[in-house]
This record gives C-alpha cells, structure tokens and sequence, in this order.
C-alpha cells in the first residue's frame, strides 16, 4: 500500500571528492505517481545518486528512507552478460518468484494437511495459514502470470521462437531488455532506470513510452532522448554543482523555466552588483574623512551582512561547424538490386534508391532488421551479395561505426589524435570540437588508453568530423553524449551542406536536420519523405486505411447473395475452409485441449465440492471437532484447485478467442 506522504527520500546528502563537491546536503523525495527525468551534464552525478537510491552504492544511515512495504527497482545502463542455460521464459518468470514461492507453500501445507490426523494440535494453524496464503494469492497475478510475462515480452522486440532459447544466446543489448522485463513485470513501488533506451529501436522506444505513462508506480529516469523524457515524465531534477534543482514540468518545460530562472538571477545578480559598487564608491570617497566615519562603517556592515547572490554556473556555450564540404556533383549515391542474407537469411533484398547533395537521411527499424548492415555495405566495410551502389562525381564519404573506437591509438591523448585527424583545424577549433564531445580543460590532454569506452566513442566520433567529406555515415552517433553535446551536433547537422545517412533512434534529434526516412523491414528498405515524426504518423495512416479496407472488403463479402457464386468460387471457398480448419488446428490445438481438459476439471471439482457442502451444512458435523477440521480442510483444498481449473480454463480460452479473431481477420468473417 502507498502512503499518502513520500514514499522514498534523500536526507541531507552530503559526498565530497576530494576538492569537488558532488552533492551538498541534498534533500529530495519520491511521492506516489512522480514521473522524473533526472538531468545534467556527464559527471553532475545522476547515476550516483540514482545508485544511492536503490542502495547499490551505500551511504550513512539514515540519508535514505522509505516507506514500510516499499519496493525499489533500478535498471544500471550496462551489465555483465548471463552465460546460463536457462530459457528465456523461465528467466523472466523469476519476476514472479514470490507469488510462485507462495503457490509452492501452499501445495505443500495441502500436502501436510492431508497427511494430517485430525486430533494433530498444529492442524488448526495449518489451515490458518493455508487460508491466509491462498488469500494472498487470490488478490496476484499468479493465474495470469503467462499471458503477462508474454505481453512485455512482445512489447519489447520478443518473438514468440525467442520463448525457449536459452539465455546466453542473447547479445548484451537483448539481455539487457530482459532485465527490463523483468523489472516492469515486478512492477515495484519505483522505478530508477539509469539509459533504459539505450539498447531499444524506435517501434519498442515507443511501447515503453505508453507502458510507462500507464505505469501505477513512480519512476525516476535518466536518459539522454528529449522525446522520450517529453513523453513519459512529468517531473525534472537537475543535478548542478552539488545541488538538485526541482522542476515541475517534463524536459522542454525545464529548458524554458531554466532560461527564465537565469534571467531572473541574472538580473537580481547585476543589481546587486551595482548596489555594491556605488557603495564601495562612498566607501572609497570618504574613508579619511572623519565626520564620515559612522556613515563609512555603517556602508561597511551592511556589505558584510548582505547575502550575495550567486550566478549558477551555465554550461559553457559551444558552437562548432563540420569543415567545407568538398565540391561534388548534385547526384551522390545510386543503389539498384542491392541484396545481404547472413546464413541464409535474407535481411534486405532489391533494394533501390538514390540521393542528391545535401539529402539527409534517418535510417530506422526495429533492431536486427539491417540498419547497421546497410551503412557497412555504403561505407565499403562489408561487401553486398548482389546489386550495386554508385557514388556521384568528387564524392568523400566519412563513417562512424562503433569498432572506430577500437581503432584509436592508446598511446596519444584526445588532443593529439584530432591533431592527426584534422590537419586543416586550427588549435582553437580542434579544442572546441573536443569540447562539443565532452571533453574541456585537461580533459583533452587524457591519453586515449584510460578513457572509458563511451569516452572512446565520443573521440571517434569527433575524429570522423573533423575530417572533410561531403558524404558522412553514421552508426549511433548520440549514444555517449549528453543533451548539450546532442544539441551541439544537431545544430551542426542541420548547417552542413552535404549529405547524411544517419542510424539512431533519437526522435527529437533527428527531426530537425532529417528529410528523408529509409525504413528497413521484413527484407526491404522503404522510403519516405519528411522527417521522424512524419514518417511515423504516415505509417499510422498506412496502417488505419489497411484495417478500414479489410472491413469494407469484409462488409462487400457479407452482403453477397448466397447462389452468387459461380462453381469455382464454390471450389475456392471449400479449399478456403480446409485451410483455415488446418490453420485452426495448428494455431490453436494445444488452447482446444487445455480448454477441454479444464472445463472436465472444473465440472468434477464442482460435483465434489457441492458434496462438501452438503456434508458441511449438517448440524452434527460441527459437534466432531476432527471431522470438521478434515472436511474443512478438503473444501479449502478443493477451492483451491477449483480456481485453478477455473484460470487454466480462462487463459486457454482468451488465447483461442485470440487466435479465432486472427482466423476471423485473415479469412474476412
């Protein structure tokens, strides 16, 4: 049960490194239904303290407390992968573990009181037990837990072959779905998810939107994606110079009430610095005069009793461009028939386009479809399996993959290697550029074998820019950089004259340079016009006028008249109506006989618990103690497996009206 006050509070937190001050005496707190974005440049500190939180990182007692009955859910951005053997299924039903643990305890005190002779002293708070139990149980989703653990499952890029595979047959990025699963299947009291849209393409991104915005908990999020903080909080901190600032809007909110609020400060700032000065003026002047000395020390007390105000320390403005792009000819890329298959399976076949000068392009699809495949056959990385792709007159192409980071040489730091990458870029740009990717100050003076993998990332990716082209690929490129760095790159994009092919699944920063779509799905590459948000709402239209034509097509089809037909549309509908028996009894075959066998449970366990009752209802029943605590304990037995016969029955019937609506869909009934 949720309190009516906070849930889940930081108390006076107070860590200091060494000269730097990560947090001083932060106090925040969690109530019910709180949607937050957790904001702020790379090291403020958000990760810490959402590890402080979910008590991964330990602190003083006391700092965080929550309410009784308070469960917490953290999802970290990376993890080691599972090597184990367990099936994915079975791996996400762990979510369920204590209402699993429950129904075993229950099986066993049915076991035991069965056993039980019915003058046994421990028998009475057996049967306590047992009732408290199963009540429990009534109120879970233990009878559901199935079609549950299968709908987040499906939501998040499963497929139903994925079911049985073993875990260590997943990447990292599809185990680390599964723990995200898991996590929403626990559904705790918080959710403290540190880039839970890291490893997600664009269709599941938006899947987890709408499962968050209807999620019954609170959550706290970091991410570094506007669209999704605009859609799924409410709610901003902001971690700055060892402070969290509150605001109470989603992340477009907090970029325009923190310009105002630094306006405001700005202002009350320069009024105050000028109330200084003119006092410091009188203070100057008639320091030596004697007559003045009251008026002198008064002005002095008042300068040292004032309480200054202080400017937040804005985000250092950085503004880069992409250097000239090199003279070409308006045509840039022509593909025809191009066509890849790994080990037998196709991932794009035929594919044709052509791009101009200054085209930019959002290449998007759900993961594994052939997005990164397609850039890696453009850059001349991997070789294509038939068709061609040609490249316009004076084209330079540039590529950002995630294996440039491997490629960097350990031994010079972040300055040098832009140094050896972009001859043409003074000191001051290279300097600049770096600062765009994060790196400042003696930052670029790290030597490329301690930085960390995202900081390798966003040293290849600076490395590629600064090199001319008029053609740049690029794999990912947002995934280790913060809002501003985001911002930064996107104002670049949209200014540089050349041309863009972009992998990402970032809405918001691709919507503003972007103007065209490459959707890779089911073996092609379809094109569209327009940007991200464009192309969405299109194929939402596309797939409204699909479902209203299947309707019109079925509505045509039911007010044919019955002898219409001619004697092959006869032959036809009769082939038609063995194959949708087939189809029926392949899809649904196993739902049939569970629905059967249940629906025979049911009946059985009802005849035997209606003799129960009768049995129950004589008087001299209740004058035999043991007699009454055996019968008793039968029909609390017999419930039991009543109800479970009754959700086995539920379950396979929801699947066959599933499976009947897709039949009734297909076939036009």
């Amino acid at each position: 049960m949720w309190r009516s006050l906070d849930v889940l509070s930081v108390n006076r937190l107070d860590i200091r490194y060494g000269e730097k001050h990560l947090f001083k005496n932060v106090s925040v707190q969690v109530n019910r239904g709180n949607r937050i974005a957790l904001v702020g440049v790379n090291g403020a500190g958000k990760t810490t303290l959402l590890k402080i939180m979910a008590g991964v990182s330990a602190t003083d007692d006391g700092v965080v407390t929550c309410s009784k009955q308070f469960t917490v859910g953290y999802l970290p951005q990376e993890s080691e992968p599972s090597t184990s053997a367990i099936s994915l299924y079975e791996e996400a039903k762990k979510a369920f573990a204590p209402i699993i643990a429950l129904q075993e305890e229950v099986d066993v005190l049915h076991q035991t009181i069965s056993c039980c002779d019915a003058q046994d002293p421990t028998l009475e708070k057996l049967l306590q037990r047992q009732g408290e139990l199963q009540h429990r149980l009534d109120g879970s989703a233990i009878y559901s837990m199935r079609a549950k653990i299968e709908k987040v499952l499906d939501g998040l890029g499963f497929t139903s072959e994925d079911m049985e595979k073993e875990l260590h047959s997943f990447s990292g990025g599809w185990q680390m779905r599964l723990r995200l699963a898991k996590m929403l299947l626990e559904a705790p009291s918080v959710l403290l998810l540190d880039e839970p849209t890291n490893h997600l393409d664009l269709e599941t991104l938006r899947w987890l939107e709408q499962f968050l915005i209807s999620y019954d908990g609170a959550m706290v999020v970091i991410s570094h994606d506007r669209s999704f903080l605009d859609k799924a909080t409410t709610m901003t901190w902001e971690v700055s110079l060892g402070n969290v600032n509150i605001f109470k809007g989603n992340y477009s909110y907090y970029v325009k009430e923190k310009q105002e609020r630094l306006a405001v400060e700005r202002g009350a700032y320069e009024n105050q610095q000028a109330k200084i000065r003119q006092t410091m003026l009188f203070v100057d002047r008639f320091r030596s005069k004697a007559t003045k000395a009251k008026q002198v020390q008064s002005r002095v007390k008042q300068l040292e009793k004032m309480e200054m105000v202080e400017l937040s320390a804005e985000d250092q403005q950085i503004h880069f461009s992409f250097p000239p792009a090199p003279p070409s000819g308006r045509d840039m890329l022509s593909v025809k028939g191009l066509s890849k298959s790994y080990r037998g399976k196709t991932v794009f076949k035929d594919a044709e386009f052509e791009l101009q000068r200054g085209d930019k392009v959002a290449v998007v699809g759900v993961n594994g479809a052939g997005k990164s495949t397609l850039l890696k056959i453009l850059a001349g990385e991997i070789e294509a399996d038939a068709g061609q792709k040609k490249f316009g007159s004076g084209v330079v192409k540039t590529y950002f993959g995630q294996h440039q980071a491997q490629e960097l040489s350990p031994q010079l730091s972040a300055l040098d290697t832009m140094a050896l990458s972009g001859e043409a870029l003074s000191i001051t740009r290279q300097r600049s550029l770096l600062g765009a990717f994060l790196f400042r100050g003696d930052e670029v003076d790290k030597k490329v074998a301690v930085l960390s993998g995202g900081e390798k990332s966003r040293l290849a990716l600076a490395k590629m820019i600064a090199i001319p082209a008029n053609c740049m690929l690029l794999d990912e490129p947002t995934n280790h950089l913060d809002m501003n760095s985001q911002d930064i790159l996107q104002e670049a994009m949209g200014q540089y004259d050349g041309t863009i092919i972009v992998v990402s699944h970032n809405r918001y920063f691709l919507d503003t340079f972007v103007n065209k779509v490459f959707e890779v799905k089911d073996g092609k590459i379809n094109v569209y016009g327009g940007n991200v948000t464009e192309y969405l709402q299109k194929v939402e239209a596309i797939a409204e006028e699909g479902k209203r034509q299947e309707q019109d097509a079925t509505r045509q089809e039911s007010v044919q008249e019955p002898g219409e037909g001619s004697g092959q549309n006869r032959k036809e509908r009769k082939k038609q109506e063995a194959q949708r028996r087939q189809e029926r009894s392949k899809l649904l075959g196993s739902w049939l006989k569970v629905a059967e066998e249940s629906e025979k449970q049911v009946e059985n366990i009802e005849e035997e618990k209606e003799a129960l009752e009768v049995t129950m209802a004589d008087p001299a029943l209740y004058s035999d103690e043991d007699a009454w605590s055996a019968v008793s304990a039968d029909y609390e037995a017999c419930k039991t497996r009543l109800e479970r016969a009754y959700a086995s029955w539920e379950e396979a019937q929801g699947k066959i009206e599933e499976g009947e609506a897709k039949l009734a869909l297909k076939y036009g009934e």
